[in-house]
Order: C-alpha cells, then sequence, then structure tokens
C-alpha cells in the first residue's frame, strides 16, 4: 500500500491552517475599526507584502489584505515586497526602532504588529 502524497502547496495550506487555528484571525479592516478591543491581543492576519525594510534581520514589513494595511516589527527577518504572509502577533499602539532601522514617519502614529512568527509565500 502506498501512502498519500501531498504537493508542497497542499502541505503549506495545511500548516498556515494549523498556524492560523492557534490565535484568532482577523482582517487588518476590523482591527482599524476597533483598535481598542485588539490592542495587546494577539491576533493573525493574512495578507502581501507592500513594503518591507530590515537591517540585521530586525525591520517592518506592511501587509495589506484587501481591507487595509498594517506595519508588522519583525526580530525574525522580513518576506520580501509582493511575498503572501500569513502573520500572528500582539496589536500595539505605534512602534519605535530607533535608529537601528529608518522607517517611514508615519509608522510611530499608527497601529501595528508586534511578530511573534509568519509564514510567506512568493
Amino acid at each position: 500500500m502506498t501512502g498519500i502524497r501531498l504537493k508542497p502547496l497542499a502541505w503549506f495550506a495545511a500548516s498556515m491552517l494549523l498556524f492560523l487555528v492557534a490565535c484568532e484571525k482577523k482582517t487588518i479592516g476590523q482591527i482599524q475599526a476597533e483598535p481598542g478591543r485588539y490592542a495587546n491581543r494577539e491576533v493573525a492576519i493574512v495578507g502581501q507584502v507592500t513594503q518591507s525594510y530590515s537591517v540585521l534581520g530586525h525591520g517592518a514589513y506592511q501587509v495589506d489584505d484587501g481591507t487595509g494595511k498594517m506595519w508588522i516589527v519583525s526580530d525574525k527577518g522580513v518576506p520580501r515586497e509582493g511575498s503572501r504572509v500569513w502573520v500572528r502577533g500582539t496589536v500595539r499602539d505605534g512602534y519605535n526602532l530607533g535608529s537601528l532601522v529608518k522607517l517611514p514617519q508615519d509608522l510611530r502614529s499608527v497601529l501595528v504588529m508586534i511578530e511573534s512568527s509568519h509564514r510567506a509565500e512568493r
């Protein structure tokens, strides 16, 4: 008897499902509409990376899920622009990386997600 063989994309999709089940999946629009409700809570989002900045494994990237855009702060490396990404993290009100990475000025005045983990697909 031969075992069932799944294609790599099917494995990726299955792992993403397990990844997102571990915390509450929300849209960026939902988070931005009720920032107080999601502040300091861990949530998951899925979208496309539209901007990415990184220095020595630290940085930030912007995700667009079609309902809005959100900056993600990471110390685990950042995915490339154009990647589809599944992100889990804690929502915070603004964030400053100091002089390590020069990010757009508007990053300091918006909601951001402090990433706990992400998975990217090109």
